[in-house]
């Protein structure tokens, strides 16, 4: 038997004291500008969104941005979720969640072991190898968080123990987003897991929405994307 094992993370950006201070110092206006009024227009006007830009995709880097959430299921089980319902902005609130993650899954290997079943689990997620175990592992060497034996650190897309559901759809040059690969499966798209009157979470909403005292919205939307990783990829991998 193969132990399966889904992720997802939700990431956030760069919330080190000055961070914002020190994107600004490296962004200036175009060089084809060069009249002082017309430079001073842009800084005034325009500067204060491409700082803000430029900051928000530090959430794609592990070594600045933090993981808020972390989604996880095991085989057929259901979607659970480790998150810091208040520390969330701090390194003690992400180290928690990184570990309590760890110690989960750990605890379902030793059950796994204990039932005669010791196979290394398979890691399985969207844009998994590019983006999720890379950003994990910077985390855990930022954070000085020994990653468990069962982490792949530099994990081809081919290797038997990932599998990257959007490689497996769009190859290994091209991307396609979930919500694509959803449409045409006829899987629930993102958002979906939200009631009629609830704001719906995407990825780009996620620190506005943690910002805002919804880290456990954050967490709802976190599972769903686990789950509907998980029909995907039972699809192409024609799982019965």
């Amino acid at each position: 038997m193969i132990n399966r094992l889904y992720i997802d993370l939700e990431t956030l950006p760069d919330l080190r004291l000055g961070a914002r201070e020190r994107i600004a110092e490296t962004i200036s206006a175009p060089a084809s500008m060069s009249k002082p009024e017309t430079i001073a227009k842009w800084e005034a006007e325009q500067k204060p969104a491409a700082v803000e830009l430029a900051w928000r995709k530090t959430s794609f880097d592990g070594g600045k941005g933090k993981i808020a959430v972390i989604g996880w299921a095991t085989n057929d089980d259901d979607a659970q979720s480790e998150f810091s319902e208040k520390d969330w902005a701090t390194s003690a609130g992400e180290v928690g969640t990184i570990k309590s993650f760890f110690v989960g899954v750990d605890k379902w290997l030793a059950n796994a072991r204990a039932s005669g079943n010791s196979v290394r689990p398979q890691l399985i997620g969207h844009n998994l190898v590019a983006f999720d175990l890379r950003f994990l592992w910077r985390r855990c060497v930022v954070l000085g968080i020994k990653p468990p034996h069962w982490l792949p650190v530099n994990p081809k897309p081919w290797d038997d123990v990932v599998y990257d559901t959007m490689t497996a759809w769009a190859g290994l040059k091209d991307h396609v987003s979930m919500d694509s690969i959803c449409e045409s499966l006829g899987i629930p798209l993102k958002g979906s897991e939200f009631t009629e009157g609830q704001e719906p979470i995407t990825g780009a909403t996620v620190w506005d929405a943690v910002r805002d005292g919804r880290i456990a919205d954050a967490a709802t939307y976190c599972r769903a994307d686990v789950t509907r990783t998980r029909a995907m990829h039972r699809r192409m991998a024609f799982i019965d």
